[in-house]
């Protein structure tokens, strides 16, 4: 999963950060409006955090133009306490939630762990997929109740994949959403990872679509 971060202050950007990849998140940062807005319109984040107020152009006006044109990706606003009228501008611009600073980080995750969730129809913190069981919460994964020893790419590959269970999801989307924008990207990796998770788990789960990527089938029995 891919987050982006919008926020002028350098510490509290490099706080979230280091929290969110510490939670096994791929992050891009950004610390004015104009440059958030440029990767938030050009490029798949599964969330935003989102700062109001910030330098060249402010968070509302950024909100207002990503979902102007289209972007439907989650969006968490970061506003001041005391200021219940820019909760209400951000949640009218299109925001999906809010946390008023100062915040303790823990909640910060837990909300991004929500609103990722919900936007991929899950509204429980563990997706099951068959014996294979996801605990967002706490990062990890299990197959008939033994814990999978993952490296953070494979998990990220396992985690995609079974957020969007049923559904076809190609190679290039699975390098865009596991590398940040740095990375040297190599679509042909996501193949080994595939090997490696298949061999782990020990459990048909993964098929390859040929031509089109990867699908978790989800059982008719599965939340």
């Amino acid at each position: 999963m891919r987050i982006l971060i919008v926020e002028d202050d350098i510490n509290l950007n490099r706080q979230l950060a280091e929290a969110l990849k510490e939670a096994g998140y791929v992050v891009d940062t950004a610390f004015d409006g104009e440059e958030g807005h440029f990767l938030g319109d050009t490029e798949p984040y599964d969330a935003i955090i989102l700062d109001i107020g910030l330098p060249e152009m402010d968070g509302i006006t950024v909100l207002e133009k990503w979902r102007g044109a289209g972007r439907a990706m989650p969006v968490l606003i970061l506003t001041a306490r005391d200021r219940w009228s820019d909760k209400v501008a951000g949640i009218d611009a299109g925001a999906d939630d809010y946390v008023a600073k100062p915040f303790h980080v823990e909640e910060v995750l837990a909300r991004i762990r929500a609103l990722i969730r919900r936007a991929a129809g899950h509204a429980s913190s563990e997706i099951i997929c068959g014996p294979v069981r996801l605990d967002t919460k706490s990062s990890k994964a299990t197959v008939d109740g033994k814990p999978l020893k993952l490296t953070s790419h494979e998990y990220r590959l396992l985690a995609y994949l079974m957020h969007h269970k049923g559904e076809v999801v190609s190679r290039t989307e699975l390098v865009e959403h596991m590398y940040d924008q740095d990375f040297d990207r190599d679509s042909n990796t996501i193949e080994v990872f595939v090997g490696r998770l298949r061999k782990k788990m020990g459990v048909d789960l993964i098929e390859t679509v040929r031509g089109l990527g990867y699908r978790i089938q989800a059982p008719t029995n599965a939340n």
